[in-house]
């Protein structure tokens, strides 16, 4: 092997560029569905709420826990400045359900509001898939800087968020045809340990689901550079045209 054979510290080999791919796919999904931390924030109230009331069968007390946990989980994010979008879906969530709870003063419709809303958004991702405008496409453009460029100009890339759509209302679809039915019939305390136990593996699923199809699939075409570029070369014939207007004595 030459040395113009060998790839310098400028050049990337093919395997390098689908590693940066994958890397920055990974990154741009924790950010977008909150990571490890969303997680634990999506569980933790639920978690809290159903063991409280395993325990002493007090609605009350185990719907203001959860909800006070919540609202802590907030405060942390407000005092480190971190980014609060996941944190306060998830009070509104626990709020809702907290409300339903009261009003109906059944401790199963704590979790009636979240399950109506994994309903909704299961046939939204199916309902936007069809309609070619998958949603999955919709909320992981932006975060890839590609915005609504994969619709026109990126086909395999559409391919990809429509698949990953399907994906992600399919495995919704089944995480409500389980828990429907048990809310009519289960106890509180199983269906509250079962709906616990289900928030994070179809998630985790559909995730992963989600990154292996857009390793798979064409790099985002990032359109703040295109404009970027376009502003810049727009700027550099206008500084032309002025020099050629107003040539030097």
């Amino acid at each position: 092997m030459t040395s113009l054979d060998k790839p310098t510290a400028a050049q990337s080999t093919p395997d390098q560029d689908t590693q940066a791919d994958r890397a920055v796919t990974e990154a741009a999904l924790f950010e977008a569905f909150g990571g490890v931390r969303g997680m634990v924030e999506t569980v933790v109230p639920g978690l809290l709420f159903v063991t409280i009331f395993t325990i002493n069968k007090n609605l009350h007390v185990s719907a203001i826990a959860a909800l006070a946990v919540s609202l802590v989980l907030v405060a942390v994010r407000l005092i480190r400045r971190d980014t609060v979008k996941h944190a306060f879906s998830g009070v509104f969530g626990v709020a809702f359900g907290v409300v339903f709870a009261m009003m109906t003063g059944n401790a199963k419709d704590f979790y009636l509001p979240g399950m109506l809303y994994t309903l909704g958004l299961a046939l939204a991702y199916i309902v936007t898939a069809l309609a070619g405008v998958p949603l999955i496409g919709l909320i992981l453009g932006p975060v890839f800087k590609e915005n609504l460029s994969w619709r026109t100009r990126n086909p395999g890339r559409k391919k990809a968020y429509t698949k990953a759509s399907w994906a992600w209302g399919l495995i919704l679809l089944g995480k409500c045809a389980i828990l429907f039915p048990m809310y009519w019939w289960a106890d509180t305390t199983k269906f509250g340990w079962v709906l616990v136990a289900l928030k994070i593996p179809p998630f985790l699923l559909a995730v992963y689901l989600t990154w292996v199809f857009l390793a798979k699939a064409p790099a985002p075409i990032d359109v703040f550079a295109e404009m970027e570029a376009e502003e810049r070369a727009e700027k550099e014939r206008k500084a032309a045209a002025a020099a050629q207007s107003h040539p030097e004595a």
